[in-house]
Parts: structure tokens; sequence; C-alpha cells
């Protein structure tokens, strides 16, 4: 909640008066970004508030992953760059990259949380067996 409102002040503060200084192309890529981030937090927010509230015993798990199919990341992270993204002002940058790992955090609970593992990736999950071996042959288990 803090990072919505951090982004929130930012957008309405300091953000409006860096976006009136940016050219045409960043200046459209700016709207678009900001509206993307706020609706993506948004989202998180409210997944979230689900979660606590059944950590908190107000609703079932069964009735919050109903309510959880409700909500629908239509705002998700993909492929940054393009024309004009490295002439967004740096702070609007950092606030993206923190929604985004926030996103990809709780992407992974809510795998979890479904029971489901998550998939790992080939160069990652060879790093990990070869780090288990390893400690296998040093302990001899």
């Amino acid at each position: 909640m803090g990072l919505i409102e951090e982004v929130a002040s930012y957008l309405d503060g300091d953000g409006r008066k860096e976006s009136r200084i940016l050219g045409r192309e960043a200046s459209f890529l700016y709207a678009t970004e900001s509206m993307r981030l706020t609706t993506r937090l948004m989202q998180l927010a409210s997944w979230l508030l689900l979660q606590r509230a059944v950590n908190e015993g107000e609703i079932s798990k069964e009735n919050a992953r109903s309510e959880k199919e409700k909500v629908k990341f239509s705002a998700t992270p993909s492929e940054r760059g393009g024309p004009g993204y490295d002439q967004l002002p740096e702070t609007l940058r950092l606030y993206i990259d923190k929604g985004d790992r926030l996103f990809d955090r709780v992407m992974q609970f809510d795998t979890l949380e479904r029971g489901k593992m998550p998939e790992l990736d080939p160069g990652t999950a060879n790093g990990i067996a070869d780090q288990l071996a390893r400690l296998k042959a040093a302990f001899g288990r």
C-alpha cells in the first residue's frame, strides 16, 4: 500500500511537472506507462487484500480464490523499452521496476497458493541441481 501511495504522490506532484517537459513521443509513453503502473498496482492491492482477509480469517480460501479469479491482471509487465522509454523520467522508470518486481512476487505466491510449483528456468534449475549434488558429495548424503 505504501508503494501505491508513493506512486500516486509522485504522479500528482513531481511526475506531473516532469511530464510537461517531455517530447511528444515520450509524453504519450509517460501517459501510457503511468496508467499501466497505477492499474497494475491497484490489481495487486486487490489480490493482497483478499489474501490478508484469508489470513485474518475473514473469508475462506475458497471464497478468496473465487474473488481472485475476478482480479484480472490486464496490465502485466511486458518487455520494457522501445522508442522514448529511455526519455521517461528516471523516477517513473524506478516505480515501474518496483511494480514489476511486486507483480512477479505476487504471481509466485498465487502459483504456490493454487498448489502449483513455479516453473524454473532450465539454466537456474541446472544450477540448483548442481549445487545440491555438490552438497550431497560434501556431506555424503
